[in-house]
């Protein structure tokens, strides 16, 4: 045998070796980047499992909401509407005391004060939601008040209030109906 066949035969199981060695270690690098795509595959899927979870509780919240909203709207005067019921009772009653009349006069004193009384309850209830009576001894105000005439007076400064032909009303600070007033020139 030649050297050069000697050195070809000595160098071949060493390159056998570094083949297996590569192959070993290319075969473990391929476990482990299989094992990291497992890992990274489950996240994945607990991770849209989480999206799926928190976007079905955010679309039951906004539902709900919804209805809330709604009921709130439909129901939004109840309270208004309970406070009006005893001004009716006291209507109703004021009707009702007209058929047992014994004395007109008498009659017609407390039918007065019947109504100064339902119209006092009318006015507080209103107050407590917020509806207001406009001021009549305040300047006149054109986003209030509405002037339907204007006088000469020796009385009252100019652009005061003269007279009321209308009271108007306010809903916090929101004209509901304008005041129709007479104002002094």
């Amino acid at each position: 045998m030649s050297k050069e066949n000697k050195e070809e035969l000595q160098s071949e199981p060493l390159v056998n070796k570094e083949e297996s060695v590569e192959t070993c270690e290319a075969a473990a690098e391929a476990e482990a980047v299989e094992n990291e795509f497992n890992l990274l595959q489950e996240e994945l899927a607990s991770l849209k499992d989480k999206y799926a979870r928190v976007h079905a509780d955010f679309d039951n919240i906004k539902k709900r909401l919804e209805k809330e909203k709604y009921t709130a709207v439909e129901y939004a005067n109840e309270k208004f509407a309970k406070d009006m019921i005893p001004v009716m009772d006291a209507l109703q009653m004021a009707l009702s005391s007209t058929s047992n009349v014994i004395d007109p006069t008498e009659h017609q004193q407390k039918l007065k004060e019947g109504i100064e009384l339902t119209l006092k309850q009318l006015t507080t209830a209103l107050e407590k939601h917020g509806v207001t009576m406009v001021s009549h001894n305040e300047p006149f105000d054109p986003n209030i008040h509405n002037a339907i005439q204007s006088v000469d007076s020796d009385t009252v400064e100019g652009g005061q209030i003269v007279q009321t032909f209308q009271t108007g009303y306010k809903y916090k600070e929101r004209p509901l109906r304008e005041a129709m007033v007479v104002v002094a020139n």
